[in-house]
């Protein structure tokens, strides 16, 4: 019987020895998954609280694909970065030509009777050529002896997607035989809460751009025309600064030359450049998106 006892103790001390082992292996286990899930969770958080990098945009605007002088590093960006983003790419393919002058309004005269509103209109026939040949789609602010007011004609370019804009002129002064490419001096960005740009402060959000596609343009000139600067002048055009697009103006001198012939002979040049200047200008091209438009896309 004393043994029997004493095998029974013994069993009964083996089985809490059994089952102390078996609680102090099941805590053990559940510290060791609870403290994998910590870590796990302390990982996460800190994870999500790195400051992630700014997104690129999907198609990055590469360097123009002709050589350009030192000018033409500028920046696109020429608003104040808070109002205007340059996050979203389309293609170029319109250009918004505009033969300036034109009804009553004549423009420079010169001698043989020259007249800047017909001759600058022989110009952008050409320059309309050569720029559809090179797979540009052409809109024409007039074709004919009409003259539509500056706001008309910014609103033709306003109204185009993927759309530069250039103006024509015959100057009544310059070297004759040269041409010469203006853009819009800096514009200060607009104040408006609502990132609102006014009427006659479109062409701010793209100085930048219109800097860089009358440079290209300038630089195809003075190639073809010798006398003719380097590098686009900056004034201030009126027709430019209500157009929200890249925007430049290409003058050409003179209505004062012996004879209408010296000015017939550089329509082919002129009409050559500013095709050349605008391809090499194509893979830059970008459009600025207000800094608050969701996911960076075009409103």
């Amino acid at each position: 019987m004393r043994q029997e006892i004493a095998v029974s103790r013994k069993a009964l001390r083996f089985g809490i020895l059994l089952h102390v082992r078996d609680v102090v292996r099941y805590r053990t286990t559940l510290l060791t998954a609870l403290l994998g899930v910590g870590l796990a969770l302390a990982a996460m958080a800190t994870s999500q609280a790195k400051p992630q990098a700014p997104s690129s945009p999907a198609n990055p605007a590469p360097a123009p694909t002709t050589a350009a002088p030192s000018s033409l590093t500028r920046q696109p960006a020429a608003a104040a970065p808070s109002q205007t983003q340059f996050v979203s790419r389309s293609a170029l393919n319109i250009v918004v030509l505009d033969p300036a002058h034109g009804g009553i309004d004549l423009g420079a005269r010169g001698t043989e009777g020259i007249r800047e509103s017909e001759v600058v209109l022989v110009f952008a026939a050409e320059v309309r050529k050569a720029l559809q040949a090179q797979g540009f789609q052409v809109v024409m602010t007039r074709e004919g002896n009409d003259n539509p007011s500056f706001d008309d004609r910014s609103a033709r370019a306003n109204a185009q997607h993927g759309a530069v804009f250039v103006t024509l002129h015959i100057a009544s002064t310059g070297l004759a035989g040269t041409a010469r490419v203006y853009v819009v001096p800096d514009i200060p960005p607009s104040n408006d809460a609502n990132a609102l740009i006014p009427w006659d402060r479109a062409q701010g959000p793209f100085v930048g751009l219109s800097h860089l596609l009358g440079d290209l343009v300038q630089e195809e000139l003075a190639k073809r025309f010798r006398g003719s600067p380097s590098i686009a002048q900056v004034a201030p055009v009126r027709q430019l600064r209500t157009t929200a697009a890249p925007a430049i103006a290409v003058e050409i001198s003179s209505v004062i030359v012996p004879e209408r012939a010296d000015l017939d002979r550089m329509v082919p040049g002129v009409a050559e450049a500013i095709a050349q200047g605008i391809v090499a200008f194509k893979p830059s091209y970008v459009l600025p998106v207000p800094a608050g438009t969701p996911g960076g896309k075009q409103p």
